[in-house]
């Protein structure tokens, strides 16, 4: 008597199980971002900020990384953001303030890149301005980049026209 095979609607129905499970399983296996750490990725400093990232920004949901003290946004992604950069030095580049965060804003075509200023470590923002808000991105991350203890402000032209003049 030969070996009993599954037929009629049991067969298919277990072929549709197992699709069911290998589209679930490829589903939550979606690659981490390839972002390049910062030289100084390891600063502790960088821990409570990294902590306290929001899980999205506008439409645009947090994703996984492959390096510390990294996180993007979107899929593709709209937002990287690495804490441990060089702290920026004074500089005539645009600076604003956003919930008490200051940033330096370096527009590039297409990609701006936002650092944070007078913080230790520095935090970098790269994005698209096209794609999404500058507004909104330091806006929703403001919070976590307040968690770097800030030790100096942008001066604008009106600060330097109060400054003494040594006479």
């Amino acid at each position: 008597m030969p070996p009993l095979r599954p037929h009629g609607p049991l067969r298919p129905l277990r072929l549709l199980a197992a699709a069911a499970a290998a589209g679930l399983l490829l589903s939550a296996c979606s690659p981490a971002v390839d972002v390049a750490p910062a030289k100084d990725a390891a600063n502790a400093a960088c821990a409570p900020m990294m902590l306290a990232l929001p899980d999205s920004i506008g439409e645009a949901k947090l994703r996984k990384t492959n390096s510390q003290a990294t996180a993007a946004w979107g899929d593709p992604s709209l937002v990287v953001l690495r804490c441990g950069v060089n702290v920026p030095g004074p500089t005539t580049d645009r600076c604003v303030s956003v919930n008490g965060v200051d940033w330096v804003i370096k527009e590039g075509n297409p990609v701006w890149t936002l650092t944070t200023f007078g913080r230790e470590p520095a935090t970098e923002i790269l994005m698209d301005p096209d794609k999404i808000s500058s507004a909104t991105v330091l806006a929703e991350l403001a919070n976590a980049a307040a968690k770097v203890k800030a030790t100096r402000n942008c001066v604008g032209q009106a600060d330097l026209q109060n400054l003494p003049t040594g006479k």
